[in-house]
């Protein structure tokens, strides 16, 4: 366990500003006996946590995969951060905040077990990814192969690539809930032609939480030579895993969803030989090329934002991400078991721990999905995400750490009803 005098003194001065949170979080973890799994189920543990945040507790939020709240010490530490650069922000900004950006890179790269040298700080997973999806040298003819559950933001970026460039778009239709990770690579292997050149995957889909084998893949494409890209906007802190784990040599991904960091705050990962050969998403100096901070060259934004997404690494890192994992699978259990056996509900995220952890899609037979999310709102002050696809329709439910389990339960009383009663 990382306590808080090591995250503080690997992130330096870039979390100077604090309240007392990480110092309950730390005394709080320091007495903790239980396993992962035996500490999902303690209100007391999660109750402290819950307090870390400042909320609207009127209403239930369960869209946490799209923004997530940041806890109190990390609003703290960008509103100080703010007010300190406004004092002068050509100076207090640019000569002292933006110089403690490398402290939060190597506390990033410790979280994905990288170099730091390998990590650039973005605004959001789209930045990142495209980055990378306008990075690489490609001519007419050449294909992109991504997937039908892929994110529409890159989806639109790749058709760009086409309408400028001449490129061609092939998106491989993968299983939405396989009942093995096998079907997946399959699926994606039988969309490989000659003119492959690369390929967009999911780590996380963003539709209902499916889990990819993203190891898999990377090591089935590189063996034909193609590079993958990784969309990790819905896995980085949602559950364990390295750069390892993965293989993978291009990951991109957002802090303000999973992690809770300011909104506004991205990564991505280049491995390191893989940099100079990666054109940035804008131009930067030729003395930059092989610097993974060319990917950074944006022109004037705020330096509080990045600075405090350590907060967050902090407080991430305290709780644990094992702990963290089984938390958010232990509160889906709860909502989830009182509607498997009725007839009525389709799950169509696989509730395996191996295919999926905290967000999951649901749909109720004979309800439209946007009349169930609206139904959800308008009578019971709980907030979700409608999905619908040509593959599947339903509501995404996302909780976090700081959601209740009176919250779950009343999210599941009110589906118990939907489902055997209807919402007229």
């Amino acid at each position: 366990m990382i306590t808080r005098r090591e995250m503080l003194a690997g992130l330096g001065a870039a979390i100077a500003f604090k309240d007392d949170t990480l110092r309950v979080v730390e005394r709080l973890v320091a007495n903790v006996r239980s396993s992962p799994k035996g500490i999902a189920e303690d209100e007391a543990f999660w109750a402290q946590i819950q307090q870390a945040f400042t909320l609207d507790r009127t209403m239930v939020n369960l869209n946490n995969g799209g923004v997530c709240p940041s806890p109190r010490v990390v609003q703290d530490a960008l509103r100080r951060m703010l007010e300190y650069s406004n004092q002068a922000p050509s100076f207090y900004m640019w000569r002292h905040l933006e110089t403690e950006i490398d402290s939060v890179r190597r506390g990033l790269a410790k979280a994905f077990a990288c170099d730091a040298e390998e990590v650039a700080i973005t605004r959001n997973a789209s930045e990142a990814l495209e980055t990378c999806l306008f990075g690489f040298d490609l001519g007419p003819g050449d294909e992109i192969l991504t997937t039908t559950l892929d994110y529409p933001r890159m989806i639109t970026t790749i058709q760009q690539r086409e309408k400028r460039d001449g490129i061609k778009m092939v998106q491989a239709k993968i299983p939405h809930r396989p009942t093995s990770q096998i079907e997946i690579v399959e699926a994606i292997e039988r969309a490989i032609t000659s003119r492959t050149k690369l390929v967009l995957v999911c780590h996380v889909i963003f539709l209902n939480g499916q889990i990819l084998p993203v190891r898999r893949i990377v090591a089935m494409c590189r063996a034909r030579g193609i590079p993958v890209i990784v969309d990790g906007a819905h896995a980085f802190a949602q559950f364990p895993f390295s750069r390892d784990d993965l293989d993978c040599e291009y990951y991109g991904t957002s802090l303000h969803k999973w992690l809770m960091a300011p909104v506004g705050t991205g990564m991505l990962y280049v491995k390191k030989e893989k940099i100079s050969s990666l054109w940035p998403l804008m131009a930067a100096p030729a003395e930059s090329t092989a610097n993974v901070r060319k990917f950074e060259e944006i022109g004037t934004h705020p330096a509080a934002n990045h600075n405090a997404i350590a907060e967050a690494l902090a407080f991430h890192e305290m709780i644990g991400a094992e702990r963290k994992a089984a938390r958010l699978r232990y509160l889906r259990s709860i909502w989830t078991e009182p509607l498997l056996g009725i007839p009525s509900v389709r799950f169509h995220t696989n509730l395996a721990a191996e295919h999926s952890c905290g967000l999951t899609t649901v749909e109720i037979s004979g309800i439209k999905t946007e009349d169930l999310a609206n139904w959800l709102w308008e009578k019971h002050r709980i907030f979700v995400t409608a999905i619908n696809h040509d593959q599947f329709t339903g509501i995404r439910v996302t909780p976090n750490v700081y959601t209740t389990l009176e919250e779950i339960r009343r999210f599941s009383d009110a589906m118990v009803i939907a489902a055997t009663k209807g919402i007229a």
